[in-house]
C-alpha cells in the first residue's frame, strides 16, 4: 500500500465515521506513508484523510508547505478541534469530488489536539489555509464532505473549470 487511488464520491467509505486509532504500530506507519505519497501525487493535494484511500480510520495528513513557506507536515491521528475563531469564506475543492468547487464558511483560526505516530497527544493552533485544510480533513473523518457545509448547492457549488491548451491557428 504505497500509493492508492483516491476514492470518489459516492463511495460509501467517504460517508462513514472513521474508527479511532488504538494501535500505533507498523500498519499505521504504512498508512501514513501511503497518505503522504498519494497526497503528493495529486497536482493540488495539500491534505488527505484515510477514508479517501478506503481506510475508515481517524488518520489524516496536511502539508501546506507548497503554498506557505516554512509550513511543516501535520500528522493528525484521532484529531479533535477544540476551539475555532473568526469565520471566513472559503472556496474549496476535494480530491474525492474532483469536478466541483464550492463556497462555504470555515474558521481562520483553530486549536486542535491530535496524536503523533507514537501515540503522544499534542495541541496546536493553526491559521489561514492550514486551519482550513485541517477542518476539511477532520470533516472527512466524520463522514462529511465539503458540500455538506454549503448553504445553497444551487448558488454556491460550481463545476471546476477545465483549461485546455489551445492549438495555434493553422
Amino acid at each position: 500500500m504505497l500509493r492508492e487511488k483516491i476514492r470518489l464520491f459516492p463511495d460509501p467509505v467517504l460517508r462513514r465515521k472513521a474508527e479511532v486509532v488504538t494501535s500505533f504500530d507498523h500498519s499505521l506507519a504504512v498508512l501514513l506513508e501511503t497518505l503522504q505519497r498519494t497526497m503528493r501525487a495529486q497536482p493540488s493535494g495539500v491534505g488527505i484523510a484515510a477514508p479517501q484511500v478506503g481506510v475508515a480510520r481517524q488518520v489524516a495528513v496536511v502539508d501546506v508547505s507548497p503554498r506557505v513557506p516554512g509550513a511543516k507536515l501535520l500528522v493528525l491521528i484521532n484529531p479533535k478541534i477544540i476551539d475555532m475563531r473568526d469565520p471566513i469564506p472559503s472556496r474549496e475543492g476535494c480530491m474525492s469530488l474532483p469536478d466541483y468547487t464550492a463556497n462555504l464558511k470555515r474558521f481562520r483560526w483553530i486549536r486542535f489536539v491530535a496524536q503523533n505516530p507514537d501515540g503522544t497527544w499534542y495541541e496546536k493552533t493553526s491559521e489561514g489555509i492550514e486551519a482550513v485544510c485541517v477542518q476539511h480533513e477532520v470533516d472527512h473523518l466524520a463522514g462529511l464532505l465539503f458540500f455538506d457545509r454549503v448553504v445553497s448547492l444551487k448558488t454556491d457549488m460550481f463545476p471546476r473549470r477545465i483549461f485546455t491548451k489551445r492549438r495555434p491557428a493553422a
